[in-house]
């Protein structure tokens, strides 16, 4: 593929948008965030997750979206190309990729399990470079720009405690989305990152939270912050989505946005 396009490209009109991860939490947020702002919305999550995904389908289609449900795992290449060819076809384009899925796990690094290791690389840092790469080859061939936007973390700008794998997947994240940016640059397609901290969604539930004062207590502390440090719900990361993928966003690329209360300034 050339670096350059050889033909003019049309201003980005955003339409029809691709959220990863959607059954739950955040990209289910974001899912609906973007449905009231206008997209038709295809919603991704693993098979065992259908029913969820289905729920927020209906959710979009209440508000006089259209809308998709496209189970697949995004570590895995075939089921992300599959995923991309059926929001096509189903919605009739893609002028958004927001690659929200991800897991999360940890514990002492030196009892790490390699297993344990490669599945978080696969899903976070892989399926995130799978869904920019189908993503981006259907918006360079639509000729009308893009919009991709990835999920990083507070713990891809400063490292968790613990949370080796995590925190290594979630600052590769930023890197791989600054070089695609630049790759993609001359297509009027931008690449950004989210990077929140403590968001309270079934991910920072830990059972030692009552002990530390409350949820999402434990997951500040791994974070480097005190336990009673700011946090907020998903829509706080869902309203940041929701402007990168506007119009007037062309000029924001290769950014890493946090929202956090202040525990961590860039």
């Amino acid at each position: 593929m050339s670096t350059t396009p050889d033909y003019p490209i049309a201003d980005y009109t955003p339409t029809v948008a691709l959220v990863t991860g959607a059954a739950q939490g955040i990209g289910r947020e974001i899912a609906l965030r973007l449905a009231d702002d206008g997209f038709d919305v295809a919603v991704n999550d693993i098979a065992p997750q259908l029913e969820k995904l289905q729920k927020v389908v209906d959710e979009i289609k209440a508000k006089g979206r259209r809308s998709v449900a496209v189970t697949a795992d995004i570590s895995v290449e075939e089921q992300v190309a599959a995923m991309i060819e059926k929001t096509v076809e189903t919605l009739g384009g893609l002028d958004a990729m927001i690659a929200n899925a991800g897991i999360s796990g940890g514990g002492p690094f030196l009892e790490t399990d390699t297993n344990a290791w490669d599945r978080q690389i696969s899903i976070n840092l892989r399926g995130t470079m799978l869904c920019y790469k189908y993503a981006g080859q259907q918006m360079v061939k639509q000729k009308r720009g893009g919009r991709i936007v990835g999920a990083s973390s507070i713990l891809g700008k400063r490292a968790g405690l613990y949370l080796a794998a995590y925190s290594a997947s979630k600052f590769a994240v930023r890197g791989l989305s600054q070089s695609v940016a630049r790759e993609l640059a001359p297509f009027k397609i931008t690449v950004n990152t989210y990077a929140p901290g403590c968001i309270l969604t079934d991910l920072v539930d830990h059972p030692l939270d009552a002990q530390f004062g409350g949820r999402g207590a434990f997951s500040k502390i791994v974070a480097g912050a005190p336990p009673d440090a700011p946090d907020a719900g998903p829509e706080v990361v869902a309203s940041t989505v929701s402007y990168l993928l506007k119009p007037e966003a062309y000029f924001i690329t290769g950014q890493s946005i946090s929202m956090n209360g202040g525990t961590l300034f860039d």
